[in-house]
């Protein structure tokens, strides 16, 4: 292509950087909460961290799920976004839709009874929760 193969290998990686980048931002806007969930993913977003920090530090739970957590604090807490912020809607839900993912994953793989031990916040908090992650909230009634 350019008759350097170092440029041709530096020209092929930014185009799959580009092209992987291009899937996350496809996948991000499909698995993102639909209506009104995305408002309240964004309002939980306290107690969900403080969910998340309590379940990665949780050793009765499995590696992969807590290692899972662990690379979601680490998203979190890294300055630059995967999806900038100028970028309509997805711009600043990217977090609360990649930690919806991350949460959906975790409750199924650990049980919703492992998460609820967990949460730090109210019951309607909890509820909004089980929507997001798309599972049933148990029955509390007696």
């Amino acid at each position: 292509m350019t008759g350097s193969w170092v440029w041709d290998l530096l020209i092929g990686i930014v185009i799959a950087l580009l092209v992987t980048w291009a899937a996350l931002i496809a996948t991000l806007a499909v698995v993102r909460p639909r209506g009104g969930l995305l408002r309240e993913a964004l309002r939980l977003l306290p107690d969900v961290l403080r969910l998340v920090r309590r379940l990665a530090a949780d050793p009765a739970l499995p590696r992969g799920v807590r290692v899972r957590l662990g690379l979601l604090l680490a998203y979190l807490a890294f300055p630059l976004d995967l999806v900038p912020d100028f970028i309509p809607v997805l711009g600043y839900a990217d977090d609360a839709i990649i930690v919806t993912a991350v949460l959906r994953s975790v409750v199924r793989r650990s049980g919703l009874e492992a998460v609820r031990r967990h949460w730090p916040g109210t019951e309607d908090g909890f509820a909004a929760l089980c929507r997001l992650t798309g599972l049933a909230a148990p029955d509390t009634t007696p």
